[in-house]
């Protein structure tokens, strides 16, 4: 079975196609680039699920609704923020993926609140649209708090700032996203989980 994911992101199609197979041995993700489609797809939604929705649908579309698309829309929604940055998060400083920036931003926003009001999360939206018209929406989450300075050396974006909230003693203890190994990192990554979970849908779906 060929599915799209509308990204030409490497490391995503493989994750995906890790995941998928195992539950559905005979899937094959195509990228973008294997549909023929050039450019960018406008992500003008305000929320992950309208953003991974027109994504899906852009793709689809594009190879005349032959196959199934799947895309995802991920970000860090900090609380006190009110879920900023959101939608907005690789773009957060005005500038698209300096993670740098961002990060001072969000330092800076975050600058006055107290520890304890430092929760946030990192969210992925999945979504996948079928020809026949059918659409779904999968959502993984993980909980964390953002700390005042940068921990570690690996991940990127914000990961340096976001420490993990363990939901058993069997997950990473007091570690940021940047501190953990990528084993560590996918297990209880909220793309990860959205991934998993539509995994389980797709049995139901196929």
């Amino acid at each position: 079975m060929d599915m799209i994911l509308a990204s030409r992101n490497q490391k995503k199609i493989k994750e995906l196609n890790a995941i998928l197979s195992a539950s559905i041995p005979d899937i094959r993700i195509l990228s973008l680039d294997d549909i023929g489609f050039e450019g960018d797809i406008e992500e003008d939604g305000t929320t992950f699920e309208e953003n991974a929705l027109i994504k899906a649908r852009t793709a689809m579309a594009a190879a005349n609704h032959r196959y199934p698309a799947v895309a995802d829309d991920s970000g860090l929604s900090v609380d006190v923020l009110d879920g900023a940055p959101g939608v907005y998060s690789a773009r957060y400083a005005g500038g698209h993926g300096d993670d740098e920036a961002n990060n001072r931003l969000l330092l800076k926003n975050l600058e006055h609140t107290p520890d304890e009001a430092r929760t946030a999360q990192f969210v992925s939206v999945i979504a996948c649209v079928f020809p026949d018209g059918r659409e779904l929406l999968v959502r993984g989450e993980a909980k964390g708090v953002i700390l005042r300075d940068y921990r570690g050396e690996g991940g990127f974006g914000y990961d340096p700032l976001f420490l993990y909230v363990p939901e058993s003693e069997n997950e990473p203890q007091n570690k940021t996203f940047s501190e953990m190994t990528a084993e560590e990192k996918n297990i209880i990554s909220h793309r990860g989980r959205a991934i998993r979970k539509l995994a389980a849908e797709l049995k139901n779906q196929i």
